[in-house]
C-alpha cells in the first residue's frame, strides 16, 4: 500500500508547523519539520563561528551533521535542539543558509529518504514543488505579513525572547524577499497545490479544511 505522502508550503508564520503537527497527529502519521533541519544546520554554523561565506567549512560541516525527529522534536548530533533553533539571531540567518544550493541537494536527500520509508507530512518553502513532487495532496498556506508576525511574535514572548514587533514584523519581511527570489527551488505555489489563506481563520478551522482536502479525495 503506497505512504501517504502531504506536502505543505507557505511562508514563515503562516502556521505551517502548528498545523502540521495536528493533521500528523489526527492521521497517525510522521510530521517532518524541514525548517527546522535548515535551522538545526544554521544553529551549528553559528555555534561553530564559521562565516555564511566559508561554503568550504559549512559544506564540510554538513558531512559529520546528524539530524533526526523523535516524538515530534529534532536532534542534532544526538542532541535535542528543539528550543535553540527558535532563537531570532538562527531565525535572521537561516534563510542565507537555506540558500546554499549544497544543504538544500544534502538536506533534501534526507527528506525524501524519510518520506519513502513511511507516511508523512512535511512542510517547508518547496516540498510541494521540489523535494515530494509525487505528493498525494499539496497544501499552500499563506496568511498577511502583519498577521504572520503577530504569531511568531506572540511564540517568541512567551518562550522568553527579548524581541520587538517591528523587529519580528521586519525579519518576516527579510525572509520572504530571500525565499522568493533565491536561484534555487524559490518559495511558490505549486500548480496542483491547494491555496490555504490562514490569516482570519483559527487553527481549529484551517486543520478541518485540509482533513476535508483528504478525506474528499481518499
Amino acid at each position: 500500500m503506497r505512504n501517504l505522502i502531504i506536502a505543505i508550503d507557505g511562508p514563515a508564520g503562516a502556521g505551517k508547523s502548528t498545523i502540521s503537527k495536528i493533521i500528523a497527529e489526527k492521521l497517525n502519521i510522521e510530521y517532518i519539520d524541514t525548517g527546522a533541519m535548515y535551522r538545526a544546520v544554521t544553529l551549528k554554523i553559528i555555534r561553530k563561528g564559521i562565516s555564511l561565506n566559508d561554503d568550504d567549512a559549512i559544506e564540510c560541516m554538513l558531512k559529520e551533521t546528524e539530524i533526526d525527529f523523535i516524538n515530534g522534536r529534532i536532534y542534532l548530533d544526538g542532541e535535542d535542539v528543539s528550543k535553540d533553533i527558535r532563537t531570532i539571531e538562527v531565525s535572521s540567518k537561516v534563510s542565507d543558509v537555506a540558500a546554499k544550493s549544497y544543504v538544500r541537494q544534502r538536506l533534501v536527500e534526507i527528506q525524501k529518504n524519510m518520506a519513502a520509508k513511511k507516511s508523512v507530512i512535511m512542510d517547508g518553502r518547496d516540498i510541494g514543488t521540489n523535494v515530494l513532487k509525487d505528493a498525494n495532496y499539496k497544501i499552500f498556506l499563506t496568511a498577511s505579513v502583519e498577521e504572520r508576525a503577530k504569531r511568531r511574535y506572540k511564540e517568541m514572548i512567551e518562550k522568553g525572547s527579548n524581541v520587538t514587533f517591528e523587529d519580528v514584523c521586519k525579519d518576516i519581511e527579510n525572509r520572504d524577499r530571500i525565499d522568493s527570489t533565491r536561484k534555487v527551488n524559490p518559495l511558490r505555489k505549486a500548480d496542483d497545490a491547494i491555496e490555504v489563506d490562514t490569516t482570519s481563520k483559527s487553527i481549529d478551522e484551517v486543520v478541518d479544511e485540509i482533513l476535508s482536502i483528504v478525506n474528499k479525495r481518499e
